[in-house]
């Protein structure tokens, strides 16, 4: 058998139907956040993986909702979509095999429901996303879009009770990794009219969103990249603290995503202004060195649980 039908079969995930749903959510998250999924098929106990796959699933495919297509055609998605999880939450009922793995990991695990009622309420920010004027907007975009969404998969990991100080850790977290993306993502987003590095940022180094789409390296925009890299640098150092406020397992995942942006960050700074020409990705061999060693540290803590 094979270690994801053992997974399932700990998370209590027997009826066919459901196996099929989280069978489907394995294979998008798989395809579209491949070290994300290795990272949590390594590291996390089986009879929660399902469950963390499934609301990284509906991140994902929130994601997709909101950034692909012209605007109309995703806000009529995105609304479509809002209202069949909104009657799923009211009726318990869907005929959306991505919604039925969602009810189904918020029956595990209820404080979920307050993180998917928060991510609806406000994932709409991103429809409006064309760019930030200051480094403030960049900052209300963190708390009204990046947070709710980050918080679908973290919700799962963190405390029982007053999570309020894992909540601010998750913050900061994903205030550095949201930067680090913008910056990452520079050839990606410019040709789909989209820039998440404010305006007010550029003018400091004297560089415009022309130079930026126009792909022109000068000293002014390698130096606006080595700022934006280091602060998400910052923010990610500034979240280590992060893995001790977690429940259970999730710290070991928690401490290895942050060591895989750390490493994604070194990429990018040594990229520089060429990655107005391409993203950098963490090294092969030292993400797997993170998740092996990480791999061993969790089967440590589960010896000796």
């Amino acid at each position: 058998m094979s270690a994801w039908k053992q997974s399932l079969d700990a998370a209590g995930v027997r009826d066919p139907e459901s196996r099929r749903d989280y069978d489907r959510q394995r294979h998008l998250v798989a395809g579209a956040r491949r070290t994300s999924y290795l990272a949590a098929r390594l590291l996390l106990p089986r009879p929660m993986l399902p469950h963390v796959v499934a609301a990284t699933a509906v991140m994902h495919h929130g994601d997709d909702l909101l950034d692909t297509g012209p605007k109309p055609q995703r806000v009529a998605a995105w609304a479509a979509w809002e209202q069949s999880v909104r009657k799923a939450l009211d009726t318990g009922v869907s005929d959306d095999p991505l919604i039925r793995a969602l009810l189904r990991t918020m029956g595990a695990y209820p404080r979920l429901r307050v993180a998917v009622e928060e991510y609806l309420s406000t994932a709409t920010a991103e429809l409006e996303f064309t760019g930030f004027a200051t480094e403030a907007d960049y900052q209300a975009y963190v708390d009204a879009y990046s947070l709710p969404a980050f918080m679908l998969v973290a919700s799962l990991l963190g405390p029982e009770g007053d999570d309020t100080r894992f909540r601010a850790a998750c913050r900061t977290l994903i205030d550095g990794s949201q930067r680090l993306d913008f910056v990452n993502d520079l050839a990606e987003d410019l040709p789909e009219g989209r820039l998440g590095i404010p305006t007010e940022t550029l003018e400091r180094f004297s560089v415009t969103a022309e130079d930026l789409a126009e792909g022109r390296e000068t000293a002014g925009v390698r130096e606006l990249v080595e700022e934006q890299v280091e602060a998400a640098r910052v923010s990610l150092r500034a979240a280590r603290g992060l893995p001790a406020l977690t429940e259970g397992p999730g710290g070991v995942l928690v401490d290895s995503v942050i060591r895989i942006e750390l490493l994604t960050a070194d990429a990018a700074f040594t990229r520089g202004a060429r990655l107005l020409r391409g993203s950098a990705s963490p090294p092969l061999p030292g993400t797997l060195r993170v998740l092996l060693g990480a791999r061993r540290r969790a089967r440590g803590e589960q010896r000796g649980a």
